[in-house]
Parts: structure tokens; sequence; C-alpha cells
């Protein structure tokens, strides 16, 4: 047998033998009472124990190897979970026999039976009484034996002498357990909550550093008080030598002076670092530093504040939290790409062509980059502009960065915006705090490994402050040409020049982006694609893309540009190709799923299968419909996902001259429709129509499509013709349609939008517009193509419109006024 104690004085605190063992409570006189009437057996299976001495009340675990020892404990354990537990005279013999044994022992009660990994079995017992063999009954398969109870003798009525012996025992274990190093603190509470004299003695007479020999005499004694002033004995001797021990250290740790302290703690550091640095050491790594910073491109401020920081890291203890940050902040400095730039590459017609290849239209973004080419490649020295690109999702602007520094031959670093509030973020953190690190402007160039790469802000938009700081005003630094030489970043504590890099910030909104920052940066509009734009950006880009992300081939799946066009007019209503991707991975599943399942199918894509995959068509555009009702007239709008027209509606009932406006109008079209008829009872006599008129009879003006709201100044001509025509009864034009703003004076003002409103009247079979004089600029922007079969006509006036607007022809079951 072999034991492991469950307690003992090195380690006085109750411990568990697994995750699942609950702690054993210390006995208290009302258990040593129950213990003291339980009967005792009459014969008992008998373990021997090597090494370990099993007092009554005391908890300790065994780990039993022979096989003797294991079929006893499983054969007690499976009955009444009683044993006879004895120590052997000699640990070394490996099968005792009764002359090898101890003839007094204790009875025991298991209570937890632990298989362990090694094969061995472990039990936990608890002991009960003292008990002597009287007669050997067998040895095999294991020792049985019959047994006499060993009673205890006590004092009676607990003399004083006794109480001091006891009061000696528990101030003598609490002075051992403060005097040694390797008990904790937790075992004097054990010590001062044993209530039970007997429990007491046993207790420290178990887990004392006795040997065998010792603890078996020590429970031999049957009189408590003579027991209790043996332990007391042998507890005056442990405490003598544990003094001695302290002495004899304290004395070594005293001769010990400081030059040898420092030399051994050194030596340690060092080869603590060495095992877990890779062998380099604070000093070294100082040293490093100090071989890299003179390869650096640095001027002499910059080298002055280095070697300033290094001493000042060279004199700090390396075990301070303070030399973490301050080598993480040397580091840095290592890192970023002091006065180091890429090559630009000045090769404008590659350029043209990396951008026309990447990206179908947007024309005017890569008409002003390769203007900057151009500068650039004239003056070298040029700062770099500060572009937002601004425009609805999806239309490629972040994209734009990546063919943008691909051009140039810079490096591309891209951060999101959207939705940080910390300041911190873009200045970075103040050294002085555990955990600062640099802004992400900062880390980025460090990343990009030069001072001048292609930069994307993007959702520049959707900053917003809060408590932490308003990260918008710490960009005006960031943007502003004029003061990006020197942008100060906390942690880095000095001025970066950005100058030299090319910021390209991204915005669907202007409006929620700060006035100041705005007003440091190029817009560039990107308004979109025409339906012939995202059937080339299907064709050449998203379909081959999508195809390789399912693992497909261009023979596997062929869509032609009609049915593109299909896609992109009857299942997607949007500026930018994101849901035209997504329909295109539809198409590319149905061809992927069809492969898998080695179902046959057709690989060139026709129009009903288009709809078979995708579905009926759910975004039908609007068509022109006819001109044969008076007041119903063609407008054009501008929506966050492109163009498109929308009628206006206008009719009379009999009445006192009301004026009723519906269809989900926001307050600039209501303000239209109420200034287009004041301007009608203003200029009768222009118009041709009768005064009394207006008090007859009531107008009501609808705009179709009241779930979705509409504002904006661009239907005030609309209105107004739609009205013209109601009261005089004549037909608007055919297949023409109309966009601008009116004022009480009949002037026509300008409006936006123009690029869509346009491909949206294409699209919906319109021949005429008429805009606004002041819009004509905008249409000698848009390509030729764009505008092919279209008649603008250019008004000043509102009679201009009437005139180009009105026939003298009337409707049918025209009524008369």
């Amino acid at each position: 047998m072999s034991e492991t104690k469950f307690l003992n004085m090195d380690s006085l605190s109750f411990q568990s033998i697994d995750e699942d063992a609950e702690l054993i409570p210390l006995m208290t006189p009302e258990d040593e009472e129950e213990i003291n009437k339980e009967e005792l057996p009459k014969t008992l299976p008998i373990l021997p124990l090597r090494n370990t001495v099993l007092f009554p009340g005391v908890v300790i675990p065994i780990t039993a190897g022979r096989d003797k020892s294991i079929q006893l404990i499983k054969d007690a354990n499976n009955g009444k979970k009683v044993i006879g537990v004895v120590s052997q005279k000699d640990e070394t013999i490996e099968n005792p026999t009764v002359e090898d044994i101890h003839t007094l022992g204790t009875v025991a009660r298991i209570l937890r039976v632990l298989q362990m990994p090694d094969g061995n079995t472990t039990i936990i017992i608890q002991g009960k009484k003292r008990f002597e063999v009287d007669a050997m009954l067998r040895e095999d398969p294991y020792m049985e034996a019959t047994v006499k109870e060993v009673p205890e003798t006590r004092p009676e009525n607990m003399d004083d002498e006794f109480k001091a012996i006891l009061d000696s025992i528990k101030e003598l274990a609490l002075q051992i357990i403060k005097e040694s190093p390797n008990i904790p603190s937790e075992a004097s509470f054990a010590i001062k909550n044993i209530e039970s004299s007997s429990f007491l003695i046993n207790f420290i007479s178990s887990n004392m550093n006795l040997a065998v020999k010792d603890k078996q005499e020590l429970l031999a004694i049957t009189d408590l008080k003579e027991r209790a002033l043996a332990t007391l004995k042998f507890m005056n001797l442990e405490m003598q030598q544990l003094e001695l021990k302290n002495d004899i250290q304290s004395k070594v740790r005293n001769d010990l002076d400081q030059q040898q302290r420092e030399y051994f703690l050194h030596q340690q550091m060092k080869t603590i670092q060495e095992e877990l640095g890779g062998g380099v050491s604070y000093e070294q790594e100082v040293e490093e530093m100090r071989t890299k910073s003179k390869k650096k491109k640095w001027n002499t401020e910059v080298k002055k504040h280095f070697d300033k920081e290094l001493a000042k890291m060279q004199r700090m203890n390396p075990q301070v939290a303070e030399y973490s940050i301050q080598r993480n902040y040397l580091e840095l400095f290592l890192d970023l790409p002091w006065n180091e730039f890429s090559k630009d590459k000045f090769d404008l017609k590659k350029a043209e062509i990396i951008l026309d290849r990447d990206h179908s239209g947007l024309e005017d973004v890569k008409k002003r980059i390769i203007e900057y080419l151009a500068v650039l490649k004239l003056r070298n020295d040029m700062k770099s502009p500060i572009l937002c690109l601004y425009g609805p999702p999806g239309v490629g602007k972040t994209s734009l960065g990546k063919s943008i520094a691909e051009a140039l031959g810079r490096k591309y670093v891209r951060i999101s915006l959207g939705g940080l509030r910390d300041e911190a973020e873009i200045r970075g953190h103040r050294k002085t705090y555990i955990g600062a690190m640099p802004g992400r402007i900062i880390q980025s160039l460090k990343k990009a490994g030069t001072s001048n790469p292609v930069f994307v802000l993007d959702e520049i938009d959707k900053l917003s402050s809060s408590h932490n700081g308003d990260p918008s005003s710490a960009m005006l630094e960031v943007l502003d040409p004029e003061q990006n030489t020197e942008f100060h970043d906390n942690f880095l504590e000095m001025g970066y020049d950005l100058s030299k890099v090319m910021f390209i910030a991204t915005a669907n909104s202007l409006s929620t982006i700060q006035p100041a920052l705005r007003d440091r940066m190029e817009i560039i509009n990107v308004t979109g694609y025409t339906t012939e734009e995202k059937v080339e950006i299907g064709s050449k880009h998203l379909l081959g893309k999508q195809l390789k992300e399912h693992g497909l081939t261009s023979k596997d799946l062929k869509i032609g540009k009609k049915q593109l066009e299909k896609i992109v007019e009857g299942y997607t209503r949007e500026s930018g190709v994101r849901g035209l991707e997504k329909q295109i991975a539809k198409m590319v599943r149905y061809a992927a799923k069809s492969i898998a399942m080695e179902d046959t199918y057709e690989k060139k894509v026709t129009n009903s299968i288009v709809e078979d995959v995708l579905g009926p068509a759910r975004m039908e555009r609007n068509k022109y419909e006819n001109n044969d009702v008076a007041g119903v007239v063609t407008g054009l709008a501008w929506t966050s996902v492109g163009g498109d027209i929308l009628f206006i509606e206008s009719t009379l009932s009999k009445g006192k001259g009301n004026l009723t406006i519906t269809g989900n109008l926001g307050k600039v079209m209501k303000e239209s429709s109420t200034i287009a008829m004041e301007y009608m009872k203003s200029n009768t006599d222009l118009l041709g129509v009768e005064p009394e008129v207006f008090s007859k009879y009531n107008v009501h003006i609808h705009v179709p499509a009241g779930a979705t709201p509409k504002d904006g100044p661009s239907a005030g001509i609309t209105m107004l013709t739609s009205l013209v025509s109601l009261f005089t009864q004549k037909k608007v034009k055919k297949d023409i349609a109309m966009t601008g703003e009116i004022t009480l004076r009949g002037k026509v003002l300008p409006v936006g939008g123009i690029k869509e409103k346009i491909l949206a009247a294409k699209r919906a079979g319109i021949k005429e517009i008429i805009l606004c004089e002041q819009n004509r600029r905008d249409i000698l922007e848009i390509k030729e193509s764009y505008l092919k079969g279209l008649t603008f006509h250019y008004v000043s006036e509102m009679s201009d419109v009437i005139k180009y607007a009105i026939t003298d022809e009337d409707v049918k079951n025209h009524k008369t006024l």
C-alpha cells in the first residue's frame, strides 16, 4: 500500500481529490458521540498501509496498487463499507503477512472510491474507532480477522490541566502554521474551529511530520491526556526544528551583500528573458533599436527625440508596466515609414486603361484622376488633393480606390469610419495610459510601409460624436492640405507629414458631413450607372466574379446582354450594382445546383429561364401612357436609386374654389402646387381662362403612388402645366416630360439630378424634354449616346413651357367651363 496525505502540516487545509469531491467537514463532539455509539463488527477485512497511520475521526486518501487491496476495497465498497486499517512494520514488504503488521489499528469507513488513470484505485476513508486484532481468520484473497475494541480513557469533567494541554496544542499549532512558509494561512482557521478534544489530538498527530513508528506509538496510548502530552512533546520538537531552520535561512540571506543580490537577480532576469524572448535580453533589445534607428530616414528633430526616449527606456526597470508602453512607442517610431515613398507611375495611357478596365462609366471621376496624374507628372512636389466620392451605395466608390492605387503604383489602405465615435481612433491615446496605442491613421501608414499611399476613408458621412469626443473635428487636421504636413497623433507626440498621402473619402450623403470638413474636400458626384452601363458591368465583371466564387467557369453558364438587361430593369431598382450582383449570383447558383445534382440544364440563359429562376419581374418601370385626359402631365424625379418618371394628375369638381393636394407629398411639392395655382389666377388673360371659373370649381391635384413619400421643387412646371391643361381642357403634347422649379412671377429655375432624370425618361419612351435654360450645361456633360432620340426645349419663362407643352387640340369629352 502507498499513501497520499489528505491533510498534513505542510498544507494544513482541506483539499479535494477531484473536482466533484466535496470538502469533508471537521468532526464535532456530536459526531464523535455518534461514532462511540456504533457497535464494532466482530470480523473485519484488514487493509495494511505502507507509510501512514490512521487516527479516529481523521479523513485521508489511500491509493491501492496491490491486487489483494483492490479486491478488498471492491468487496467492502459493495458491502457495508467498513474495513480495518493497520500499518506495516516494514513498508518495503510487498506482500505482508500477520507477522508484518501491527495488531493495533483503526476501523475505517469508505467515503468514496476513485479509479485513477494509471489503473490504481484511490479511496477516501475516515477513521472511527481503535481496535486490536484478536485472531486472523484468513489471508486469501485478503486478510480477515476477528477484532476487539480498544476503548479510550478520557479525563473526567475536563480537568484544568487537560484544558491547559489542549490550549497549548492549539497555540503551538497556530505558531507552527505562522512560522512555516509552506503552510497556508487557511490552516489556522481549521485548527481554531475544532471543538472535540479527542479529534484535535488525533488531527494534529495524524498531520505531524513523524515516522510511522512514532505515530503508531501515539495511536497505542489509550489515555487521552497522556496522548495529548506526547503529542505536545513532538510538536515542541518540530517547532524547535522550524525555528532553527528559519534562523539559518535568515543568517544566509543577511550574508548576501547588495552587489551579490543584484548580480543574482540580474542573472535570473537574463535567464528568464532568454527563455521567454528567444534569447534576447532587454539590453540587447535596446542595442538592436539603436542599430535600426541609424538606418531610418529621420530628420534631426525626430532622431533627437528618439534618442532621448531610448535613453529613458534604458533607465527603466523592465518589470514595470511603463516599460512595455515605452518599448511599443519606440517600436512604432522604427516601424513608421518616415520619408519613405513609393515611386509614382506617370504612364497616363496605362492609367486610363486600368480605370476603364475596372469601372464602366464614372467618367468625371476618371477624368479627375487623370488630371491629377498629369499635374503630378509636371510638378513632382505637388500636395495630394482630398477627393470625396459622393453617391448612392453600390456604385463602386470604395473599389475605385484600389484602381486608383494600381494606376498610381501606390500602396492601398482603407479604414471604415462608419459609426466611429471615439476621437482617439483618429488621434490616438496619450502615452500615459496603459494599453495606449496610436490612431488608425498612423497605424494604417505603419501597415502600408510608405508615406504616400492611396488612403480610402470609407463612409465619412457616418462619423458621429459622443462623450469620447468628435471624430469629424479630428478629421479636419487630417484632410486639410495646409495643416496635415504636421499631423499630431497623441501617442506619437510628434508631427507626421500626411501631405503626400492621397486621401479619397466616400459618402452616401453630404448633409451629414460637417460643413468645415466638407469644405476641405473636392466633391465628385458619382451619380450611378445607366442600364447600358450596368449590363456592361454585369457582363465584364460580375458574372465572371460569381462564376469563380461558385466554382464554375464561363463554359458552365452564359448570360446574354438582353437577359442581363431584363434582370437590370425587371429585378433591380438602384443606382449601383449590388442588387444586380445578387440576382446574377442566383442565376449562377441555379447552374451550380444543376451540376451538383447531375441534372440537365440550359447553359445559355433565356428570358424564360430568368423568370423561372428569379420569378416574375418585380420592378416594372413607369411607361408613358397617353395624353387623352386633361390635367395629366409626365414629370421627372430623382430618387436615391436613380431617376424615374411620375405623373401629375388634376381634376375639377363643382365647389367654391378649394385646392386639395394628395399623394404623400412633402412641404416643397405642396408649396409648388399652391404657387402654380396662384400663378394661374393672376395670369388668366395670358392663359385664356375666365376668372369666375376659380370660384365655381374645386381643384384636386394628385401624384400617384401615395405610399411613397415625394418632395422637391422639380415638379413645379409639371403642376402648372397640369392645371393649364385642366382649365383650358387642351391636350398635353404627346411623349413629352418636364422638370423645373417655378416662381410666382412665372420664372423657371434649374433643378438637379438631370442625368438620372434623362435616363429615366429615355427608358419610359419619352421623346421630348422641357428643362430650364440653366440646365443646358448639365446636358452638355452627358454622353451623346445617352441623349440619342431625345429633343430638349430650354425655357426661362412659364409661358415658354405652356407653348411647348400645351397643344391647341381639345381633349376627348372635354368640359365646358
